[in-house]
């Protein structure tokens, strides 16, 4: 993600236009498939998840700018709510952990720089107690969206607070791309980022908690992510480094999964990937995509795993291409995870460019201000997808060419409860 926000970075994204790398392993199972959905429409589901993604990262959709005082603040968050309602939409998914900073008093890290234009300045209230409290009354969901390994969107650690972790302990840190990461393959790293989320989890009655599509960092063409000494000092017994990567962050997730349990019975754990696990000309269990990223080979994240193993609660992969899109159709890829979700424990929704209808430079397809329904009409026919996430709260309120509109009046007619 560049200077905007960890969902719609260019790179990723944009990325599956591209082509593609290496082969591996065998074809699913003939139990696998899903037999082709044949029905057009559905009726309002009583039970689906309806969201939004309310996204802090340089000030993406809240707060408008930094420096805004409690009052203002507090009143651009409940409007996001308040429209939520609106859209009959039933969760919202708050980025709480932009940059390894918090909005909320944590004792690990320091108030992000998002609410008052400095890192570390106290903002005079808790943005993620009063999203919790204000959310729950109007009946919606609030999960609580962190960012595992992202520092900052910058490589000068003196640009941090003095007493920032990564200051402290500038070996946990890896420059590349012009941002600033802790390196995953460090089990110290991992030990901290973990317990830095989980104070907000302790500390908050959230609903769910949240990562999106940042393990590993997105390549980036002529760099490398120098984690040389990490893996000289704790990646023995793996074949290759990338399967070591992958093993970090599974861990993480595993481990991520154990501690909301343990902290929070009850409360969900969820992640919104990159739409592409593997294409099928690099393994054959693979969708039938071109896409520039695969998450298993370029982000250190096996996705298809954790849905399989049902080591999450959830899945929300970012399907963000239209209907057709040669590289990536959105068809394709919500059959595809259909498939992987079938006979799992773990529910998947589906994650929606809302920020690209109308806007410059995408396909025609994001001209239409029916193509999201469209979206809606297709994955309906899928048992295995239960709802759908949008990217993003500021494009819920703009509503380009009325295509959220046209979502609710086609789909939202009567309220949903998010599926528990």
């Amino acid at each position: 993600m560049a200077a905007v926000t960890a969902l719609a970075a260019a790179q990723g994204i944009q990325s599956a236009q591209a082509q593609v790398p290496s082969a591996q392993d065998q074809v699913p199972s003939a139990q696998a498939q899903v037999p082709h959905p044949s029905h057009p429409s559905h009726p309002t589901r009583r039970t689906e998840m309806r969201g939004v993604w309310l996204a802090t990262v340089a000030n993406r959709d809240w707060p408008s700018r930094p420096g805004l005082s409690p009052d203002e603040q507090r009143a651009e968050l409940i409007a996001h709510l308040d429209r939520a309602v609106r859209d009959r939409l039933n969760t919202v998914i708050f980025q709480v952990r932009p940059t390894a900073d918090a909005l909320w008093p944590s004792p690990y890290e320091p108030w992000s720089e998002y609410l008052t234009g400095t890192q570390g300045a106290d903002p005079g209230w808790n943005p993620l107690a009063t999203a919790v409290r204000e959310a729950h009354a109007r009946g919606l969901e609030l999960h609580a969206w962190f960012n595992p390994y992202r520092v900052a969107n910058h490589t000068d650690p003196t640009r941090l607070v003095p007493w920032h972790p990564a200051r402290a302990h500038p070996d946990w840190t890896v420059a590349y791309g012009g941002k600033l990461y802790y390196n995953p393959g460090l089990p110290e790293v991992r030990r901290f980022v973990r317990r830095a989320m989980l104070d907000a989890v302790r500390r908050h009655p959230v609903d769910g908690v949240h990562f999106d599509d940042y393990f590993y960092p997105y390549p980036v063409a002529g760099q490398t992510f120098d984690d040389d000494a990490a893996y000289a000092a704790h990646g023995a017994g793996f074949p290759t480094r990338a399967d070591w990567r992958r093993a970090n962050i599974d861990k993480l997730i595993r481990e991520m999964a154990a501690g909301i349990r343990r902290v929070r019975p009850g409360t969900r754990f969820g992640i919104s990937p990159f739409g592409v696990w593997r294409n099928a000309a690099t393994d054959p269990r693979g969708s039938e995509t071109t896409a520039g990223v695969q998450t298993y080979d370029d982000l250190g994240a096996d996705t298809r795993t954790w849905v399989r193993e049902g080591w999450i609660d959830y899945i929300v992969p970012q399907v963000y291409w239209n209907i057709g899109f040669a590289a990536a159709d959105y068809a394709k890829l919500v059959d595809w995870w259909a498939r992987q979700a079938d006979g799992s424990r773990t529910r998947l929704y589906i994650g929606e460019a809302l920020y690209k209808v109308g806007a410059a430079g995408q396909p025609p397809a994001w001209q239409d201000p029916a193509e999201l329904s469209r979206h809606l009409t297709l994955a309906a026919r899928y048992p295995q997808v239960r709802g759908h996430v949008f990217f993003a709260a500021q494009e819920v309120a703009r509503d380009p060419l009325g295509a959220m509109a046209r979502v609710v009046a086609d789909h939202y007619r009567r309220p949903a409860r998010p599926p528990r």
